[in-house]
């Protein structure tokens, strides 16, 4: 008998209700994201705040938190047996979400639709995902470790085409307003589903699915439960009511050119100090207001000659921008 046949896998007393609080709480995260990115879509919030620094890496835990539930939950699903028909009618509800949710922002927002964001993520790791399920726990890590160091080695031009974009390893991600590419996002899926396996062999399922999570816990235990809908249905209500809103109290207009900097500036200080932003941005507008290549940028266009052109412009205006300092010139 194979070893890993020798241990039957654990099944659950009932349904884990710690999971659904889980996801819910994961939900109500995403929608305090949401609803910072949406002051700052409508301009009652600073360009580039939820793109830089904590709200940045808030953004990132919230995304892997999910992905995580989602090797936990095909491990709970299909560990003792792939379940096709139910395996199906999930799949193509989260498909069909996604290629919608790519329908709807290529309309309203063209220069930064969700071509590949979570909800792809979760399609396409829910198929990959049933290759590992008979894999021992610590290679599924193993397995997780190389997805996520995968874009530090494999990052090649090659990639640099929209067909190869889903990859995550293309020299310099896309611009897109969900970008959750294969690797490194997958990883976080293998580690739930390495926990899970862990876990199950140990007897913490049974142990966790005896949990009793109160009723404090029943908004989130329902948003758990219906997470697609969830997902689906609140950013749109949010969008809704600050839109209402900013027809009787709208935002202040900022030109395109204080918007690049204030994004530009954020994302800097992520790395580099304030002084060395400030110049940089600045050298980084007067590449880029020419020949109107700012306002090609606002408007979506992805192509590979103008991205070319401003990872040029990066390289030049860091040169100057530290020779300037070197030399204590003027901002």
């Amino acid at each position: 008998m194979h070893p890993e046949q020798s241990k039957p896998i654990e099944a659950p007393i009932r349904r884990i209700e710690a999971l659904d609080v889980a996801r819910g709480t994961a939900l109500a995260a995403m929608a305090i994201y949401h609803f910072a990115w949406d002051l700052e879509f409508f301009g009652y919030a600073p360009t580039g705040m939820t793109a830089a620094g904590g709200w940045k890496l808030f953004a990132r835990c919230i995304a892997s938190s999910f992905l995580f539930l989602v090797g936990v939950s095909l491990f709970l699903a299909h560990g003792r047996g792939i379940r096709w028909p139910g395996f199906g009618r999930r799949l193509a509800m989260v498909a069909g979400a996604a290629a919608a949710i790519s329908l709807v922002t290529w309309l309203a927002v063209p220069g930064g639709f969700i071509f590949f964001g979570i909800l792809h993520q979760i399609a396409l790791a829910s198929l990959l995902g049933l290759a590992f399920l008979r894999l021992p726990w610590w290679a599924t890590l193993i397995a997780a470790a190389a997805v996520i160091a995968a874009p530090n080695f494999l990052r090649s031009e090659f990639f640099d085409h929209p067909a190869w974009w889903w990859t995550g390893l293309l020299p310099a991600n896309p611009r897109s307003n969900d970008y959750v590419p294969v690797f490194p996002w997958f990883g976080a899926v293998l580690i739930g589903l390495a926990s899970a396996k862990l876990a199950s062999s140990q007897g913490l399922l049974a142990k966790l699915a005896a949990v009793d999570t109160g009723r404090w816990s029943l908004p989130l235990t329902f948003a758990g439960r219906h997470s697609l809908a969830v997902y689906l249905i609140h950013q749109p209500v949010l969008i809704a009511g600050l839109w209402l809103f900013a027809q009787a109290f709208p935002a202040p207009v900022e030109t395109p050119e204080v918007q690049f900097r204030a994004s530009c500036e954020a994302t800097c200080e992520e790395s580099r100090d304030a002084e060395f932003c400030t110049r940089y941005c600045v050298c980084m507008l007067d590449a880029l207001e020419p020949d109107g290549l700012l306002n090609r940028l606002f408007a979506g266009d992805q192509s590979a000659e103008l991205r070319s052109k401003i990872e040029t412009f990066a390289g030049q205006c860091t040169i100057e921008t530290d020779n300037s300092i070197l030399e204590g010139g003027a901002p």
